[in-house]
């Protein structure tokens, strides 16, 4: 938990992603978003993903992406990167997917606008505490312009935290010996999701699932049962690692009522639009229903 001079807040970083997730997770399933991307010269979903999520990067290859998402297999990212930069420049790609981010939001959760005055200040403290992370993802989208349009400037906010959420669990893995593939066979398993969701989503072949999963039972890690105890304590560890250096930025940037007034503003439209069937769940991104 992280304390402050105000009191304790419990979990405030998981708390804060449950939202800040949601509202972010409309660049990939909003029609707005997909509508904007297509119109923008990308070809389907994944380029869509690849090409919105990767922009701020620049104009990188493939590895480079693949390294900084860690989770994807390398087969699924080449066959959207560099080919994305060829349709449309990352440039035009950031304003717009911001652009698409902030009118899908508008329509899925009234008084957005209200929610973005009010937080914006408070997230705009929090990423520049984070600012001392030399985390990629984060970095790259912490120094975007700013969004004149104040919904724009919330969607892009809370994307660059939840980047630096990810940034933040992909160090703690690769601290632990977890590659990409193994990473989502232990989530699969704790959590009883089929595996097709994670696997076919992120574009492992039935082989390599097998053979992570493999390399997770020569650890001890997975045994007949499914997750094992050392699996268990290995997966608390690293969500625990993933949480602590989520939050030690909001516990420096924000006082405790501060935190549990950013929490209570973000509430309604993250269940608006979770509500409004736009995201899966269960979905790859791990993200449960904040409701």
């Amino acid at each position: 938990m992280g304390s402050t001079g105000d009191g304790p807040i419990v979990n405030t970083a998981r708390a804060l992603w449950h939202r800040i997730e949601t509202l972010h997770a409309v660049t990939y399933f909003a029609p707005e978003s997909r509508d904007a991307a297509r119109h923008a010269g990308l070809s389907g979903f994944w380029m869509g993903y690849f090409g919105f999520r990767a922009a701020p990067l620049g104009d990188v290859d493939a590895a480079t992406v693949i390294h900084a998402f860690d989770n994807f297999a390398p087969t699924m990212v080449e066959r959207s990167i560099p080919e994305a930069w060829q349709r449309a420049s990352p440039e035009k790609l950031i304003s717009v997917r911001a652009h698409a981010a902030a009118i899908a939001l508008r329509r899925l959760a009234p008084g957005i606008e209200e929610t973005a005055a009010e937080v914006n200040p408070l997230l705009e403290r929090i990423v520049e505490e984070s600012g001392r992370d030399e985390l990629p993802m984060f970095r790259a989208n912490a120094v975007l312009p700013t969004e004149a349009d104040s919904v724009a400037r919330c969607w892009q906010l809370s994307t660059a935290l939840r980047e630096h959420r990810g940034d933040s669990h992909i160090r703690a893995l690769r601290a632990v010996g977890i590659d990409g593939c193994e990473s989502h066979v232990l989530h699969a398993t704790a959590r009883d999701l089929p595996i097709e969701l994670l696997r076919d989503n992120r574009g492992w072949t039935d082989d390599e699932w097998d053979l992570a999963a493999a390399r997770l039972v020569d650890r001890g890690l997975l045994d007949v049962t499914g997750l094992s105890r050392a699996g268990a304590r290995l997966r608390a560890e690293i969500e625990d690692r993933t949480d602590r250096r989520a939050r030690d930025p909001i516990d420096a940037a924000l006082g405790g009522r501060e935190q549990r007034r950013l929490l209570d503003v973000l509430t309604a439209p993250a269940h608006a639009v979770a509500g409004s069937g736009t995201i899966p769940f269960p979905n790859p991104m791990g993200l449960p229903d904040p409701r």
